[in-house]
C-alpha cells in the first residue's frame, strides 16, 4: 500500500485537462499499455467522435463528457497507474448493460486479472465470478462466502444458464448504448464538444489605463451625493490646515514688525523731550529723569497692546484648529460611511449579475475566476481601495496645498515648478504604465491557483489513494510562483519609483532655497512666508513620492472593480420568461401538475446543433410519463428546458 492503490469513486473526478492527461495522471505515456487501456474501458468509439480525440479538453470536472464517459475516463485512469489493489466502487452504474459488460470482462477480469479488486455493485450477474462476496445492508455485513454461499440459488442458476446462453464477447459499445443509468446525466454535452475550438479561453484581462467608465461606476457605487460631499470635507480639512499655518507665519511676521516700530517710536520721543542736546553731556551723566518717564508710559502701552494682540492671534489660531479637527474628523467618516456603501452596492451587484447568469457561462467559466472575484476583488474593493483612496486625496489635496503656499511665499518658484513638473509627469507615466500591467497581471494569476486549490480538494481522496499529493502540492507551489513573480516585480517597480522622487524632491528643496536667498537678496522678502515655505519644500519630497505611489496602488486596487464591473456589465443574464411574475399567481398554484410544451427549440450555446428541434406535448394531471431515447436524442435536455437550467430560443413551456 505504499505505492497506493487505483480507486475508482462513485461521483467521477476528473481535472481541468485533457482526456489524455486524465489517464495518465502525471505518468509517462506508453502508448502500448495506454491503447489497452482505452480498449478495456470502451474509450475507443467515444475518442472518435469527439473534436480532438484523445486531446479533447473536458472542462471543469468533466463538464464536456456525459455521465457514462466520465466513469470510464476515471475507469481508465485508475487502470493505467498499474496499482497492486483497485477499489471500483460501483463503476457500472453509469452504463449500460452491454458496456458494463465490457468493461466487466476487458478490464475488471482483464487488464486487472493479477489484481487484488474490491468491486462495489449492484449488478448481482457480476457476482459468480468473484471469490469473496459480502452482503451489506443499513451499514452491516449480512452474509459472507462463495457466491454460491451467499447469493440465492435460483439468481445463481439464471446467471450461469444466461451466460451459457449468451456470448461472453461484447465489444466496446458507442455512446448509442448507454442508457440505464447514464441518461441521468446530461447526454447532449456530448454535442457541446463537436466544435473543435477552445471551450475554456484564457481569462479577459484589459489593457491600458483604468477606464474612466470603472472609476464613474465606483462613484456611483458611493452615491452620486455622497461622493462630493467626501471631497468637499477635503477641500475645507485642507484649506483650514493650511489657513492656520498661514495665520502662524502673519502673526510671527506681525509681531516682528510691531516690535521694531515701537523701538524706534521709544528712541525717538525719548530724545526729543530730553534738555541734552549733545550725546557727549547725555554719555557723561546718568539717566535722564525725562526719559525714565517717558519710556516707562511708552512700555506700558506697549505691554496692553502685546496682551490684546495675543488675544486675537491665539483666538483665530485656535478656532482655525478647531475647525481643521471638526473637517477631519467628518472627512473621516463620509469616507469610511461611503466606503462600505460601495463595497455592498458593487458586491451586490456582482452577486446578482452571477446568479442570473446562464448555465452555459459556468460551463465555459472555471470555478476559480468566479472565487477569485469574490475573494480577492472584494476584499480590495472592501477594504483595501477606501484606504489608499483615502491616502491618496489626502496627500493630492495636500500636495496642491504646498504648491499653493510655495508660490505664494516665493512667486519665482513657479519658474522652478514647471521643468520639475514635466520630469515628474514623465517619471510618474512610466511607472503606472508598468505598475497597472503587473497588478493585472497578479490578479488574473491568482485565478488558476483557486481553481486548482477546488479542484483538488474535489478530487482530494482519489490524489490520496494514488499517492499523488506530492505532485499536486509542486503544481500548487508552481502556480503560486508563477502569481508572486508579478508581485515581486511590483515591488521592484516601487524601489525604482522611490529613488527618482527622492532625487527630484532634492532638486526641489535646493531650488526653494536659492530662490529665496537670491530674492532676500535682490528686495525684501517677508521671512514668515519664506520660512513657511521653505519648511513646506522640505515636505514636497515626501508628498511627490507619496502621491504617485498611492495614486498607483489605487489605480491597481482599482482593478478589482474594474474585474468586477466585467462580470457585472459582461455576463448576458438569463432570458427571462415571458409569463406574468409569480406575485400575480393564485395562492394556490399549480393547483394542477398539468405541463403543456410547445414547439420548444434548445440550443446549448451558438454555432452547437440544436439539442431540441421542435418538441411539443402535453401532460395532464396524475399522468405518469416515461421519456426513452438513445444517448444523445435529448432526453436529459428535455429535463433541462423543463427547469429552465438552459434557455430555449423558441416555444414555451
Amino acid at each position: 500500500l505504499l505505492d497506493g492503490f487505483g480507486l475508482v469513486a462513485q461521483e467521477a473526478w476528473l481535472q481541468h485537462a485533457t482526456v489524455r492527461e486524465n489517464i495518465l495522471f502525471g505518468k509517462p505515456l506508453n502508448l502500448a499499455r495506454y491503447q489497452e487501456v482505452i480498449h478495456a474501458c470502451a474509450l475507443q468509439e467515444d475518442l472518435a467522435i469527439l473534436p480532438s480525440g484523445d486531446e479533447t479538453e473536458v472542462g471543469e470536472n468533466g463538464v464536456t463528457l456525459s455521465g457514462g464517459q466520465k466513469a470510464r475516463v476515471s475507469l481508465a485512469r485508475a487502470v493505467y497507474q498499474d496499482k497492486d489493489v483497485y477499489l471500483l466502487d460501483d463503476p457500472l452504474a453509469a452504463v449500460d448493460v452491454h458496456v458494463a459488460q465490457h468493461l466487466f470482462q476487458h478490464c475488471i477480469m482483464g487488464l486487472l486479472a493479477n489484481k487484488t479488486r474490491i468491486l462495489c455493485t449492484h449488478h448481482t450477474q457480476f457476482l459468480v465470478k468473484a471469490d469473496l462476496v459480502l452482503l451489506m445492508e443499513n451499514g452491516r455485513i449480512l452474509r459472507q462466502g462463495l457466491p454460491g454461499d451467499v447469493l440465492p440459488p435460483d439468481l445463481l442458476s439464471r446467471q450461469l444458464e444466461s451466460k451459457r446462453k449468451s456470448p461472453t464477447t461484447a465489444g466496446p459499445r458507442s455512446l448509442e448504448t448507454e442508457g440505464e443509468d447514464g441518461d441521468d446525466e446530461d447526454e447532449s454535452e456530448e454535442e457541446k464538444t463537436k466544435p473543435a475550438d477552445v471551450l475554456v479561453e484564457e481569462e479577459e484581462r484589459a489593457k491600458g489605463v483604468v477606464s474612466s467608465s470603472v472609476y464613474f461606476s465606483y462613484w456611483k457605487a458611493v452615491g452620486t451625493l455622497l461622493a462630493p460631499a467626501v471631497l468637499f470635507s477635503l477641500l475645507l480639512m485642507q484649506a483650514s490646515r493650511n489657513t492656520s499655518d498661514w495665520w502662524l507665519s502673519y502673526w510671527i511676521s506681525h509681531t516682528r514688525a510691531s516690535r521694531v516700530n515701537s523701538s524706534a517710536v521709544l528712541n525717538s520721543s525719548s530724545l526729543s523731550s530730553c534738555p541734552y542736546n549733545s550725546w557727549q553731556q547725555f554719555a557723561i551723566v546718568s539717566m535722564p529723569s525725562c526719559y525714565q518717564s517717558d519710556g516707562g508710559d511708552l512700555n506700558a502701552d506697549n505691554a496692553s497692546t502685546n496682551s490684546s494682540d495675543l488675544s486675537f492671534y491665539l483666538t483665530v489660531y485656535g478656532s482655525l484648529g478647531g475647525a481643521n479637527t471638526v473637517f477631519t474628523l467628518l472627512r473621516a467618516f463620509l469616507f469610511a460611511y461611503g466606503g462600505v456603501c460601495a463595497a455592498r452596492v458593487l458586491h451586490n451587484r456582482l452577486l446578482a449579475s452571477i446568479l442570473s447568469a446562464p448555465v452555459s457561462f459556468f460551463d465555459t467559466t472555471p470555478t476559480g475566476r468566479v472565487l477569485n472575484r469574490f475573494s480577492s476583488d472584494c476584499y480590495a474593493i472592501d477594504d483595501t481601495l477606501p484606504f489608499q483612496l483615502n491616502i491618496l486625496l489626502a496627500q493630492l489635496f495636500g500636495l496642491l496645498g504646498t504648491i499653493a503656499i510655495t508660490c505664494y511665499g516665493l512667486p519665482w518658484f513657479t519658474l522652478l515648478l514647471l521643468p520639475l513638473g514635466i520630469v515628474y509627469y514623465f517619471i510618474q507615466r512610466y511607472y503606472r504604465k508598468t505598475s497597472r500591467e503587473l497588478k493585472r497581471l497578479s490578479t488574473v494569476t491568482l485565478s488558476p491557483v483557486y481553481s486548482h486549490f477546488s479542484e483538488t480538494l474535489a478530487g482530494l481522496s482519489t490524489v490520496r489513494a494514488m499517492r499523488a499529493v506530492f505532485r499536486f502540492a509542486d503544481e500548487n507551489e508552481r502556480r503560486l510562483d508563477v502569481s508572486q513573480r508579478a508581485n515581486y516585480a511590483g515591488y521592484a517597480t516601487g524601489v525604482w519609483l522611490s529613488l527618482r522622487l527622492q532625487l527630484l524632491g532634492v532638486v526641489m528643496v535646493a531650488g526653494v532655497s536659492l530662490i529665496a536667498v537670491l530674492q532676500h537678496h535682490f528686495s525684501s522678502v517677508d521671512a514668515g512666508l519664506v520660512g513657511l515655505a521653505v519648511s513646506y519644500a522640505l515636505s514636497v519630497t515626501g508628498q511627490l513620492s507619496g502621491v504617485v505611489q498611492v495614486f498607483t496602488e489605487t489605480e491597481k486596487e482599482m482593478i478589482s472593480t474594474e474585474r468586477a464591473v466585467q462580470y457585472i456589465e459582461g455576463i448576458e443574464p438569463e432570458k427571462q420568461t415571458t409569463r406574468q411574475p409569480s406575485a400575480t399567481l393564485p395562492s394556490d398554484w399549480p393547483s394542477k401538475g398539468e405541463i403543456s410544451v410547445d414547439n420548444v427549440h434548445l440550443t446549448y450555446r451558438p454555432g452547437l446543433p440544436p439539442a431540441l428541434n421542435g418538441v411539443s406535448f402535453a401532460c395532464r394531471a396524475g399522468e405518469k410519463i416515461g421519456i426513452v431515447g438513445r444517448t444523445g436524442s435529448g432526453k436529459s435536455s428535455l429535463l433541462q428546458a423543463l427547469f429552465r437550467m438552459v434557455a430555449y430560443e423558441h416555444g414555451s413551456v
